[in-house]
């Protein structure tokens, strides 16, 4: 799903990490420096893939891959250059990235996230979609922890709908 610089600035609005007109800026910004863009884009293929193998094997109780750990390990310590401590809102402290104007600039937290969850409780709770046509993961954190779908709205309402479909048609 990331074909193109654009693909990956979408990403990074759809999930928060830039707003719309951060996403067209780097966007612009793309088409003025194609060679820049580019290697941001496979920086970012590269950091997916090495998370979905870390989290795959975790998952399926497999040895973590070498180097997609070493992949992962080598992203974070990247994304930490570009943190800094600033005051936060209602007092104390917080972590945050520098200004996103680098083309790999949403990268960052990605990368921290990834690694912040290999080092967290929450590791346990990291699923896979039960969709068969869903690759994603997520991180179940409903009540009993028994989530099944990356997404109620989508593929949980789609494999509803289906056992419906089917339970009518096996009645008639």
């Amino acid at each position: 799903m990331l074909e193109t610089y654009l693909d990956l600035a979408r990403f990074g609005e759809d999930t928060g990490l830039l707003s719309e007109r951060q996403a067209d800026q780097l966007y612009e910004r793309s088409t003025l420096d194609p060679e820049g863009a580019k290697e941001a884009l496979l920086w970012g293929r590269q950091l997916r893939e090495a998370i979905h193998d870390v989290f795959w094997a975790i998952m399926n109780k497999r040895p973590v891959p070498t180097a997609a750990l070493a992949r992962m390990n080598a992203d974070a310590q990247t994304a930490a250059t570009h943190m800094r401590l600033v005051p936060a809102k209602g007092g104390g402290f917080e972590w945050s990235f520098d200004d996103f104007g680098d083309f790999d600039g949403l990268l960052w937290p990605i990368a921290r996230a990834a690694a912040d969850l290999l080092a967290s409780d929450g590791l346990a709770y990291v699923r896979a979609c039960s969709s068969k046509s869903c690759e994603w993961f997520f991180l179940d954190t409903s009540k009993n922890h028994h989530r099944r779908w990356c997404d109620m709205t989508r593929c949980g309402n789609r494999a509803k709908v289906q056992r419906f479909y089917a339970r009518k048609k096996s009645s008639r």
